[in-house]
């Protein structure tokens, strides 16, 4: 099948497809125009890393998803590894995010938001209030 069909099966535009070709992820057949030949084993890798990539997983760590799907004898702590140490990255994140929320509210909580000049939160960011 040509990327357009591959596109529409797998749910990924043909750019995205063409970059997991370019990076490794993806080695379809070339057909005899030179044109790319997608097959159903193609869309169902595509459709693995649409999956991976959407609960996170960067590009590497897909990379060594698809290596142990394709390996019949790999172990499945080896993916549970990969998924728990996402988890922990995760974790670490969301902490992260909930800093800045609340160093965010505590400054537009402390920003009268009117007509004057005075703004707790300019001052925050330049430096020169309690946010630095």
């Amino acid at each position: 099948m040509n990327i357009g069909t591959a596109a529409e099966k797998s749910g990924l535009p043909p750019k995205t497809i063409r970059y997991y070709e370019d990076i490794g992820l993806l080695r379809p057949d070339r057909a005899d125009n030179g044109y790319r030949d997608y097959s159903s084993a193609d869309v169902h890798r595509l459709r693995f890393l649409q999956r991976s990539r959407s609960l996170g997983f960067s590009v590497e760590e897909c990379r060594q998803l698809l290596s142990l799907y394709g390996d019949k004898e790999r172990e499945s702590a080896d993916v549970k590894a990969i998924a728990e140490a996402k988890l922990a990255e995760i974790a670490r994140k969301l902490v992260e995010l909930a800093g800045l929320r609340d160093m965010l509210r505590h400054l537009a909580d402390h920003c009268n938001g009117d007509d004057r000049p005075d703004c707790p939160i300019i001052d925050g960011l330049a430096g020169h209030g309690t946010v630095q």
